[in-house]
């Protein structure tokens, strides 16, 4: 049988702050929708309040997001094989 992959602690944690860093955009666009499904009754300072909120959040999880993905890759090699 053939043995699982096995992945550095480093390198998987590198792969979800990149899968992370590609849904950011995705769920801002979610979120900044949101108000438009709101009830047209409902005053627009609170639906501003929350556009203004969701893009401070976007930018703080970017900015969280951006050191771990400028640091350079430090293995050659992506996967880690499993010794025979």
């Amino acid at each position: 049988m053939r043995a699982p992959l096995f992945l550095a602690r480093k390198v998987y944690r590198r792969r979800r702050l990149r899968d992370a860093a590609r849904i950011l955009p995705f769920l801002g666009l979610f979120l900044m929708l949101l108000p438009a499904l709101w009830s047209p009754g409902r005053g627009g300072g609170g639906a501003a309040v929350f556009v203004f909120s969701v893009w401070a959040l976007l930018i703080a999880g970017a900015a969280a997001l951006a050191p771990g993905l400028a640091r350079p890759e430090a293995d050659g090699g992506e996967a880690e094989g499993t010794e025979d």
